[in-house]
Parts: C-alpha cells; structure tokens; sequence
C-alpha cells in the first residue's frame, strides 16, 4: 500500500466526524478557522458585488446606472463588508485560528468555547449588518459620521451599527484567546525569541483588538444613545460636538489598520524565510517593530484631522508621529529584502503573493507618508488619492498576504494540493488587475476627483474606465482561487506533509493534523527558522529535519 493512501486515511480533525452537529458544536480551533474561513469569504464577495456596481457606475460621468442615495448606500455597504467583515477578521480569524495553537506546539488555544463563541458572535453580527443593508441599506459610509448618522440619515443606521458592535465582541475574544495563549501554553522550549515572527505579529495585533475595540463599541453607543433618546451628543443644535466621533472613531480606526497589517506582516516573513531557505534578517527587529508599530498606531488618529478646524500644533504633532510609524514599517520591508538577498528563492504560488505585497505595500506606504504631510494632505484630503493610498494598503497589503497564507497553509489545512499553474495565474492576474484598478485613483485624486460623487467632471472618464477595466481583471483574478481551491478538496493530490520545506513546529505533525495537534507535546530544541545547509540546494517537496524531539 502506498504512502499516499495511508495519509488519506490517517485519522484527522477533518474526518473524525462528518455531522452538522460536531461542526457547529465544535471546540477544535483548526474547524473553527475553517469556519471563519466560510464566513470571511461570503463577506467578501458581497463585499465585491457592491464595488463591481460601483465600478460600473462610474464608467460614465452622468450618474445614469444608480440615483445619488442608491450609490451611497452601495459605496457604504461595500465599506462596512470589507472592512468589518473581512479585512479585520481574515487573518487573525482564519489563519490565527488554525496557526496559533500548531505554531506554540499546543493542543489548543486557551478558551475554546470562547473561540467558538467569538465566531457565532461574527456571524450574528455579519447577518444582522447585512439584513439591514438588504432591508433597506445605510448611506453615512463606513465612517458612521455623526451628526448625519446620529440624527439626520433615514436609513438602517442603528441596525447596522448593532451589527458591527456585536461584531466588535468576536474580535475582542479572538484577541484575548491569542494573548492567553501565547503566554500559557508554549510547550517546552519555546522562549520568545524561538517564536515564529507570524506569533508576534498576531500577539501585537491581538493588544490592538482587545485594547482598541471597546472605543469602537462606545462610539456606536453613543450614536445610538443620541439617536434614539435625543440625548445632545454630537448634533451641534442640541449642543454636541461632532468632532468628538470623529475622535473616538478614529482612535480606534487607524489601531484597526494595524489589525489588518500586522497579521499580515506575519504571513509575509513566514513566506519569506521558507522560500528563501534563511532565517529572517534582524529577526528581532522584526518582532520589536510590531510592538512599536501597535503603539503608535494608538498616537496617530490626528492625522485623518487635518481638515477638520484642529490645532496647527497638533497637525504639526500627529504629522510628525505618522512619519514615525513608516520606521517600523520600512524596517520589516528592507529585512525581507535583506533576507532574499543571495538567496536561493523558490518560485512557488505562495512567494508570488509575497513580493506582491512588498511592492504594493510599499507604494501604500509611501503614499501614505504625503497624506502624513498637512500641506499635500489639505490638497489630496477626501479625493481618489485617499482612496487610491487604503487600497493599497488593506488590498494590496492584506488581501494579498492572505490568500499567500492560503495558499502555504492550504496543504496543512485540507491535506491536498492545488493547481499550481492556475494559482501563479491567479496571482499575476490579481497584481496586473489591482495596479490597473487602483494606480489611476492617484492621479484622479491629485487632479481635484472627490471621493463618494459618482456624478464627475468628463475629463475624468478616462482614468475611470481603466480603473474599472482593472476592477474586471481583479474579479477575474479573485475568482480563480475560489474554484480551484474548492475543486482541490475532493480532487487534488493529496499533499506531503511538509511540502514546502519549511521548519516550523505546524510543520511536524501530520497533514491535516489530528484532533489533538500532536501526538505528544513537542519539546522545542533550535532556533525558528533552522534550516540546515543544504536547505537551499533541495527543492521544497523534500522532508526537512524536524526541530522538535518528542517529549
């Protein structure tokens, strides 16, 4: 009997049973991230729908597919979807849920019924904020900015607002099951600096959740508060001050970008040092730039203010710590950078996606250093530029270190391998498509287009067609995924368990892994990332030394 039907019919936590029941019922955080996994992609293609009919409209300067309110409501829902429902969320959700515990050598996280919890919580959360859009829709933008949203818009406002609060929650528990975990159940061996750069990429993004998320939740409140009682919160005619949202909006805002990025971070240097055969460059300044990265990012909210009547000194401050934020950020760059340099780089599905978010999020980066400059940022202030800048840092960034991470953690996940020719298909259609959708934005924004109208001046149509052109090819290149990925859980080839080579300790047990992790709590006895000497010569199908003695 061969090797590759022996491991199809090794007991797994994908077989152990196949009931409706044992998959919502289950504690085990490997279903529980496939579950977020379901639920992150329905998110993003409702997500993706609302920006297709945005894209179509303004392929024509005259507003004739959709009336003013509908394209609101349209840019809005894409906005809240994406944001709350999938870029927070996948990551930390999918890929921390399965990693987390594989990567610390533990049996599972340290709350599993709060795990399990956090998702019914996304879930109920997702479904409420779509009931509300589909009933009706909600037109402040993603932003909720009051007074408009706590007084004057007719539409589902609290409905959708109680969706993302009760959202908030999910993140909330994911973030303080991660920092728990991290803390209490390594198994022996593994100090902190034996750690996976992806484990403190996700602990410094689980501070974020648990310290940031709360203000969100009392921000919301207190729009609720204010609509609902006629309490003078934020309305200027009964007193309020609707600066004061924005405040606590973006208190927790700009942290939440870090939510995104920083597991992202994560993914990238995992990929980076398996396909490059080396220890990460400065793997200590990597971890240390994560931490610094997650405080600033609580210093920095000003930034989005610019325009909004706040002190020059101020602007002059929070201008000044936004610049500081890129050193953390340029830091883990140029070290990837350093790592691949003279290295014997393996051009696998998963390093495509790689150097696609070092080049997007390089470009996000730096643009994002104009919009930290008042005087460009007063010209550029809610334009395309804007626009243009956060897509290249949550799609360009996040979306591409995710479906890497995907493709990576496929084989650990499912115990089968996809198509390869189709996945660096997929992955060079979805670079060409994002640059082509999002590149020309900057210059519509540099140009005076401002953001929300679809109604535009016609010397802007051209730019806007390539953008929704790219927009076509970006779909395309989204898509593909989605069904060779499907289509390789029942009919590709059944996975090795360490394809790639790599050498962390998710990579030591079988592929899926059973119920339990490891047959027996590992002992950690080497460094992360100690590949041997010949690990650049071999190819990345080939068994690697394990760095775990069974204890």
């Amino acid at each position: 009997m061969n090797g590759a039907v022996i491991t199809t019919r090794k007991r797994n936590y994908l077989n152990a049973s196949y009931t409706v029941r044992s998959w919502l019922l289950t504690h085990d955080h490997k279903r529980i991230g496939l579950l977020y996994l379901i639920g992150v992609t329905f998110f993003f293609v409702i997500g993706g729908l609302a920006a297709a009919v945005v894209r179509l409209e303004l392929m024509t300067p005259r507003g004739d597919l959709t009336e003013s309110e509908t394209y609101n409501k349209l840019f809005t829902m894409h906005g809240i979807t994406m944001t709350f429902f999938f870029l927070i969320p996948a990551i930390p959700a999918v890929l921390g849920n399965f990693l987390v515990p594989l990567m610390l050598g533990a049996r599972d996280l340290a709350f599993p019924r709060l795990n399990l919890l956090s998702w019914y919580l996304y879930m109920l959360g997702g479904l409420m904020t779509m009931w509300a859009i589909l009933a009706g829709g909600v037109d402040t933008g993603w932003t909720f900015y009051t007074p408009y949203s706590s007084t004057y818009s007719n539409t589902y406002v609290m409905a959708t607002a109680v969706g993302v609060f009760v959202a908030g929650f999910s993140s909330i528990l994911t973030g303080l099951n991660f920092i728990v975990t991290t803390h209490q159940m390594r198994c022996p061996g593994l100090t902190w600096f034996r750690l996976p750069l992806f484990i403190w990429s996700m602990y410094a993004a689980s501070l974020i959740m648990v310290l940031a998320t709360p203000v969100l939740a009392a921000a919301l409140l207190l729009v609720g508060l204010e609509r609902g009682l006629g309490i003078g919160i934020f309305d200027p005619a009964m007193g309020g001050d609707p600066l004061l949202f924005q405040h606590l909006f973006w208190f927790y805002a700009h942290p939440a970008v870090y939510i995104m990025v920083l597991p992202a971070f994560g993914v990238i240097s995992e990929l980076v040092a398996c396909f490059s055969r080396r220890r990460p460059f400065g793997y200590a300044f990597i971890g240390y730039s994560s931490f610094a990265i997650a405080i600033l990012g609580f210093l920095v909210w000003g930034h989005h203010m610019f325009v909004s009547g706040q002190s020059v000194y101020a602007g002059l401050i929070f201008s000044l710590l936004s610049f500081l934020v890129a050193i953390p950020s340029g830091i883990k760059v140029f070290n990837w950078t350093a790592t691949l340099y003279k290295a014997s780089i393996s051009w696998e599905t998963p390093m495509l996606y790689a150097f696609g978010f070092m080049g997007l999020f390089t470009m996000g980066g730096l643009t994002g250093l104009f919009l930290a400059c008042l005087a460009i940022d007063v010209h550029v202030h809610d334009t395309y530029f804007v626009v243009a800048h956060f897509h290249y840092i949550m799609v360009g960034g996040t979306v591409m270190a995710f479906l890497g991470g995907i493709h990576f953690w496929w084989p650990k996940m499912t115990g089968r391998m996809y198509p390869e020719s189709w996945a660096r298909l997929s992955a060079i259609l979805i670079f060409v498509g994002f640059n082509l959708t999002f590149f020309p934005q900057f210059i519509l924004g540099y140009l005076g287009m401002p953001r929300r109208y679809h109604i535009y001046p016609e010397e802007f149509q051209v730019l806007n067609v390539m953008s929704s052109a790219g927009a076509s090819i970006l779909g395309v290149g989204y898509f593909f995924p989605l069904t060779y990925l499907v289509w390789s859980m029942f009919y590709g080839a059944v996975a090795p368990e360490n394809p790639f080579g790599h050498t962390g300790l998710e990579w030591q047990t079988a592929s899926p892994p059973p119920t339990d992790n490891f047959e027996q709590i590992p002992v950690v006895t080497q460094e992360a990332y100690s590949f041997g000497p010949d690990d650049a010569l071999r190819g990345p199908s080939e068994e690697v030394i394990s760095i775990v003695q069974a204890s």
